[in-house]
């Protein structure tokens, strides 16, 4: 009879099922709490946006398909963790960007990043944000070559208009010059700028963002540790540059630019990849934050996101080993023994 009990035992990898949300259910909010910003990137660039997204969706499952297919492994594609992978490939990058680099970024991110490691629950780094890191160090040009928003090109203009961003604006813009550059904060708030596909409006990621923590899919301890050490450490800089630039117009400009919505919303927040203790995660937020700024103020790269979520991916393992020391203690000795 006890044998026959513990046949009944069933041993899978986390996340391990403890209320009605399981992980299909999961990334299904995920995809969903996506979708405004897919709106908003198809009203600002055009369909192509729509094509690159489905692209990469589809390049993302079938590589999970077929690697686990050809090592014969139980299958996972209907868990949507590689829609989601997908889709955070596709609004990595430009929405002019060439489908064949955005498939060969798919394959690093599910195969090498993900399929290698054994799959769900057991990659080391999101695989979303190294096949960015990949991408942009391959194919340097065509990733940061930003295709102008449809509201701002002519009609008689090419098929293709490209547009600075506005953090690669501001990193060839000297400091003495700041003071008298106008930066439209309404504008990357709303979503009628250049960028990649993701990151051009910060009210749509913000929705999404809301959705996923009124569903408690993600905690706000990251985004808000996140954001908030953006909007510290800029306000501080700018403050004592002594450029006569607006700090606080600044710190707005750095927390709304970029990929740092995208980034601390929906990247940072992996549940393989950033820590499980709560004080871990606002680690995580602050590392993140911290690391994104070194980058843009003193970095030879405009912008440091991706970089920063890598760096503390890394230091996932490390920080649940302090955090958990610190919760539940490390074995103190007693008596000199």
């Amino acid at each position: 009879m006890e044998r026959q009990y513990y046949d009944n035992l069933t041993v899978s990898s986390s996340p391990h099922i403890v209320t009605k949300l399981d992980t299909q259910k999961t990334m299904m909010w995920v995809l969903i709490a996506l979708a405004p910003s897919l709106i908003v990137s198809t009203l600002v660039f055009g369909p192509r946006v729509l094509l690159l997204t489905v692209v990469c969706i589809a390049a993302s499952m079938f590589f999970e398909w077929g690697y686990e297919k050809l090592m014969k492994r139980p299958n996972t594609v209907t868990d949507l963790s590689a829609a989601v992978t997908g889709t955070l490939i596709a609004f990595n990058v430009p929405a002019s960007f060439p489908l064949w680099m955005a498939v060969l970024g798919c394959f690093v991110a599910i195969v090498l990043v993900k399929q290698l490691y054994g799959g769900i629950g057991r990659n080391f780094a999101n695989p979303a944000i190294v096949a960015r890191i990949f991408l942009l160090v391959s194919f340097a040009t065509q990733m940061t070559t930003w295709p102008a928003p449809k509201a701002m090109v002519p009609l008689n203009a090419a098929d293709v208009v490209s547009q600075a961003t506005p953090l690669g604006i501001l990193s060839e813009t000297p400091m003495a010059e700041l003071a008298g550059m106008e930066h439209s904060n309404i504008a990357m708030f709303l979503g009628t700028i250049g960028g990649s596909m993701g990151e051009v409006s910060a009210i749509a990621l913000l929705i999404g963002g809301c959705i996923l923590i009124w569903k408690k899919i993600i905690s706000p301890a990251t985004p808000v540790a996140f954001i908030g050490t953006v909007f510290v450490i800029a306000l501080i800089y700018y403050g004592v540059s002594g450029s006569g630039v607006n700090a606080f117009d600044m710190a707005i400009f750095h927390v709304c630019a970029g990929g740092v919505m995208l980034g601390a919303i929906f990247m940072a927040t992996d549940y393989v990849t950033s820590p499980i203790m709560p004080l871990g995660k606002v680690i995580m937020g602050i590392g993140c934050g911290f690391f994104t700024m070194v980058i843009r103020l003193w970095a030879g790269y405009p912008e440091g996101v991706s970089f920063s979520i890598l760096l503390m991916n890394i230091c996932t393992p490390l920080i649940d080993m302090l955090c958990i020391k610190l919760a539940y203690g490390g074995g103190a000795k007693k008596n000199g023994k």
